[in-house]
């Protein structure tokens, strides 16, 4: 594999330029990237992909709908499928379940999560399942739900709720395309956290929530047979003494050595080695992100590259990984994108 497609999932409306979603042709040899062309959608802040590569799910946030793509194989082109409402306001984050079955939503301002049904031609049903997160009297901000996430297995869904310092956790049926609330239905964060996204470590028994109201990463223990999280550790990603700082994405270098945050305020990824049958975090580097409010990232899946999007200076700056040490180092490829916010890789059929 010498080549990927990679997606962006953009900001639009207003003066932002933005047209919707941006594709490009990343060259692993190199870590050049060739522009290949937009798509218009409404504000796609984030996308999914099937898992045969053959469609894109957009949540598309000013509009609260969920839009279905078809993907040429040949070229990564995409041809416009239907969109349905999203279930609540401003939907954040979106991701296909591993049977290829269902499309999943979480909302931030509904404070809610949804499950929609794939059909055969890559368009959406109505929604199978609807679950409304609800404030208790001891919570003192309302539902925000910001991430859903799958278990390896495909049983288990994990939605990282902000608002709620918790993440929730649901049994999830592909073939009913059903939530139902686990039998310990939620892991507890420290209050005032903010947990915001979620990623698993390759092995499955461990996993990472990025905290964004305090700037802490946090790492679970899984149980993947009881489908149950222990916290284990909580550190933070931003050093001691800083400006005001909110995190944003999460994730695990394909190896699993590695897991990568972002802060937006310090603009930096912030790196961590992963102690090897522990689990947890030390501190490698902050590294600048060379651009402002760094809101997502994405690892291509050989690990060689990070490629981070910029809001606030409309840029995806290229990062080579060092794969003994997991330091980034700046390629000086810096990409002009208006608003991105998600970025996702695809392998072509040819």
């Amino acid at each position: 594999m010498d080549q990927l497609l990679v997606y962006v999932g953009t900001y639009t409306g207003g003066d932002t330029g933005s047209q919707g979603i941006y594709c490009y042709r990343l060259d692993l040899r190199t870590g050049a990237m060739k522009p290949e062309g937009a798509t218009a959608s409404e504000s796609p802040s984030f996308l999914a992909l099937h898992p045969d590569g053959r469609f894109l799910y957009a949540v598309n946030e000013g509009s609260a709908e969920v839009s279905a793509f078809s993907i040429d194989p040949e070229t990564g082109d995409l041809t416009f499928l239907n969109k349905l409402p999203a279930g609540g306001a401003a939907p954040c984050h979106v991701m296909v379940d591993r049977s290829g079955k269902n499309v999943l939503i979480a909302t931030f301002g509904g404070g809610n999560i949804s499950s929609f049904p794939i059909q055969k031609d890559g368009r959406l049903g109505e929604a199978t399942a609807f679950v409304q997160h609800e404030r208790s009297p001891s919570d003192e901000r309302g539902p925000n739900a910001h991430s859903i996430n799958l278990s390896a297995d495909n049983r288990f869904a994990f939605v990282a709720d902000l608002g709620l310092d918790k993440v929730f956790v649901y049994r999830f049926d592909a073939d009913k395309g059903t939530l139902v609330p686990h039998d310990e239905p939620s892991a507890p964060l420290k209050a005032g956290a903010g947990p915001r996204h979620f990623a698993f470590h390759p092995d499955g028994h461990y996993a990472y929530v990025i905290n964004e109201l305090d700037s802490t990463m946090t790492v679970f223990a899984y149980d993947p047979e009881r489908g149950t999280l222990r916290e284990i550790q909580t550190t933070t990603t931003v050093p001691a003494g800083g400006d005001k700082s909110y995190t944003a994405e999460v994730q695990v270098e394909p190896s699993g050595r590695f897991v990568y945050g972002s802060n937006r305020g310090h603009d930096s990824i912030a790196v961590f080695s992963v102690a090897k049958e522990k689990g947890t975090l030390t501190l490698v580097e902050h590294e600048p992100t060379q651009g402002k409010f760094p809101r997502g990232f994405g690892i291509d899946p050989t690990g060689q590259f990070l490629l981070v999007g910029n809001q606030q200076s409309d840029t995806i700056v290229i990062f080579r990984i060092d794969q003994k040490t997991g330091e980034l180092e700046a390629t000086g490829q810096v990409l002009s994108v208006p608003k991105p916010v998600c970025v996702k890789f695809l392998a072509l059929s040819g």
